[in-house]
């Protein structure tokens, strides 16, 4: 016996319960079938545009776009990006090599940024057309045995036409926005009922919309440019190239794109907290006001505001900074002038202590350089340094150190106008020369170092103004710093933007469903049966059903 059954184990086919092909009686492993290169590509395709990967790759575009928060970009700030290689020249070469200061352009974001549209794509193509065929389709015919579905109810109507029963649930599902299709068969009177075909069409102009961002962003991309410049008061920034202190623009931007306009910053306001209050000399609203001249010569007046930028034939132009420009002549020995500019000094806290810098490689013996320290309101720290208590103009001084030697400006290497490196450069006042520092207020002239000419700090005070009125007086010039920013593309993405926004919540908040009514004669009356079913997560099926029951039975008690 033990033999026997021993026998039927290794020989499958003696049993005749199994079939000679089950998987237990081929003795012989399962192998797949090899891919072609074709199948390989269909297999990778169809993983591409599969919904998961394109949630992987939104998923990953939004963490490759965190290195451009983090480091400062050329597109953006170039200043910072040069700062940045300043601070850290080991660490530069490295990050700049991965592209970390360009993310938005690089090979690895882009590289994600069109594997997402492709999958975008691939994604929506098929649904779109699967859902077009559903929207042409007929409602599904009505299952034999409703009961066996969860969101079931019957309901016994004596003396009720079946007819007139089944006329009635078709009106009511109609008028509740339901697709109707009657199915009578076997002395059964029954009608099926769908909606919710927009919930996926609103998941359609979702994704689409997605789609659609990506190419006003890549295309609009091509054809944007993002330019700084510093204006002083009283100056004009005429919109060309050459007067744009650093320039980002796209691969299509052509050199005459730029829109034909000229600026004037007429004045620059900015108010500050008095003295006393809480918060004194904080600085509260700033207000750069121009006057706009277009290629005609007409002007218009406007400002230029925090989180208000003005727009001016298709650019928009940002408020970055501010600060003061004092006006420093310098002269020779024979009194002639070799140097005569408001110099923008930056900012280095918040009452406004500024440092700037003055470069002169001509007119001198040697060149000469001037690294300034300019303070609204000077008061003396307890260590004897000076500062600045107050962003207004209460007592304005100017110091100044001199330096010179090989400004490093002849071997044609780049150079920032706002730092000086005094590499082989002699200090002749500060520090530890010996020698105090130049000190100026407004309207004041001192002798510089070793007979080389005179400094002057310029009062740039208007005439008829009373300079001795605190908070009125103007003797030295601000400056503002603007960013102009021209991107067609905006005006798309918003629109996109909008659209995704309410496919999405169409995709939310409105369920898929199917209600069956179905209607059974018997004797002087009817049994009525009512069914639903949802596709997806829908909590509200089964007070949908009990709802349509009710209804219809009120419309049947009415008639």
């Amino acid at each position: 016996m033990s033999n026997s059954r021993s026998d039927l184990t290794q020989n499958s086919s003696a049993d005749p319960r199994r079939p000679d092909d089950h998987v237990d009686a081929s003795p012989q492993p399962v192998t797949q079938p090899k891919l072609s290169l074709v199948g390989w590509l269909r297999w990778a395709w169809r993983q591409l545009t599969s919904m998961r990967t394109a949630l992987v790759l939104l998923l990953l575009l939004a963490v490759a776009a965190i290195p451009g928060s983090i480091f400062p970009q050329r597109m953006a700030n170039p200043n910072g990006v040069t700062q940045w290689e300043s601070d850290n020249p080991d660490l530069f070469p490295v990050l700049d090599a991965l592209q970390l200061f360009d993310v938005y352009s690089s090979a690895w974001f882009s590289a994600i940024y069109l594997l997402l549209f492709v999958s975008l794509i691939g994604c929506i193509l098929p649904r779109t057309k699967h859902h077009l065929g559903a929207l042409r389709s007929r409602p599904p015919r009505t299952p034999a045995r409703l009961a066996r579905l969860a969101d079931h109810r019957v309901e016994e109507a004596e003396d009720a036409d079946p007819a007139r029963a089944i006329e009635l649930a078709e009106k009511r599902l109609k008028r509740q926005g339901y697709r109707t299709e009657r199915y009578d068969q076997g002395g059964s009177l029954s009608v099926s009922a769908e909606r919710g075909y927009l919930r996926e069409t609103g998941n359609l102009v979702f994704h689409a919309s997605l789609v659609g961002i990506l190419v006003a962003v890549g295309v609009g991309g091509q054809f944007a440019y993002t330019g700084q410049s510093v204006i002083t008061e009283g100056t004009t920034f005429v919109n060309s190239l050459l007067n744009y202190s650093s320039m980002n623009k796209g691969r299509l931007v052509a050199d005459d794109a730029l829109a034909p306009y000229a600026m004037t910053l007429d004045s620059f306001d900015v108010t500050y907290v008095p003295a006393g209050e809480n918060g004194a000399g904080q600085a509260g609203d700033f207000s750069a006001n121009v006057t706009v001249r277009d290629a005609s010569g007409e002007e218009s007046e406007d400002a230029v505001r925090v989180n208000h930028p003005l727009h001016v034939y298709g650019d928009a132009i940002y408020l970055l900074g501010n600060g003061y420009a004092p006006t420093i002549v310098v002269r020779d020995a024979d009194g002639e002038i070799i140097y005569n500019e408001s110099v923008p000094f930056l900012p280095q806290d918040s009452n406004m202590t500024s440092l700037g810098v003055v470069k002169i490689p001509d007119g001198l013996d040697e060149q000469m350089g001037l690294v300034g320290f300019f303070y609204p309101t000077q008061y003396e720290l307890a260590s004897g340094a000076f500062s600045s208590a107050y962003g207004d103009l209460v007592n304005p001084v100017l110091t100044l150190n001199v330096y010179v030697g090989d400004l490093g400006i002849d071997d044609g290497t780049p150079r920032s106008v706002y730092t000086l490196d005094p590499t082989g450069m002699e200090q002749l006042t500060g520090g530890e020369t010996g020698t105090d520092s130049i000190e100026l207020s407004p309207g004041e002239t001192m002798d510089l170092p070793n007979g080389q000419g005179t400094v002057e700090f310029v009062d740039e005070t208007p005439e008829g103004a009373d300079p001795a009125e605190v908070g009125y007086t103007e003797s030295v010039k601000r400056y503002v710093s603007l960013q102009v920013h021209h991107d067609a593309s905006t005006i798309w993405v918003l629109t996109f933007a909008i659209l995704a926004v309410l496919g999405l919540l169409t995709a939310l908040f409105i369920p898929r469903r199917r209600i069956w009514v179905k209607v059974t004669p018997h004797g002087s009356g009817a049994t009525i049966e009512y069914a639903g079913l949802a596709r997806g997560e829908d909590p509200a099926i089964a007070r949908a059903v009990d709802a349509l029951a009710d209804q219809h039975g009120r419309d049947l008690r009415a008639g």
